[in-house]
């Protein structure tokens, strides 16, 4: 079986070269060891040296040097907007206090749904728009940057 040892940055790699592509869900992205079947039938074990999270875009390197896409699955999530920076900073703040997966996408947040923060965000007076979308959420403060240069 072929294996995948290597990540290689989206912006790093031209995908026109993808020799197949899987599609994987944020959970299903933040992986170490497992056997996984690309679109086209292209079966590998990842095999990462530490648990890593794969993004949207990246490249998987096969042990032929050639090379699987990742590309995010679609999830229901909620785009969050606010009047200024100011109340963007104070809706992250309270998400963040909840430990709430976020991804911010430029003067946006997005979170998975949930109608416990969509009624908070609400009464803190967020606009929010449901969405589907792939969910990149920010990896902490102590994640590991895994990916290669």
């Amino acid at each position: 079986m072929r294996r995948a040892t290597k990540v290689i940055a989206a912006e790093r790699w031209d995908a026109a070269n993808a020799v197949d592509s899987i599609t994987l869900d944020a959970d299903e992205r933040h992986r170490r060891r497992v056997v996984l079947t690309g679109e086209r039938g292209t079966v590998f074990l990842l095999d990462l040296p530490r648990a890593t999270t794969l993004h949207n875009g990246d490249g998987l390197v096969l042990d032929d040097d050639s090379i699987v896409r990742v590309a995010g699955k679609p999830e229901p999530l909620i785009e969050i907007a606010a009047t200024s920076a100011h109340d963007l900073a104070r809706l992250a703040w309270h998400l963040g206090n909840r430990h709430t997966d976020i991804q911010v996408v430029g003067d946006r947040l997005r979170i998975r749904r949930d109608h416990v923060l969509e009624d908070m965000l609400r009464w803190l007076g967020a606009q929010i728009t449901p969405i589907e979308a792939p969910f990149d959420p920010e990896p902490g403060a102590y994640a590991h940057h895994d990916h290669e240069s």
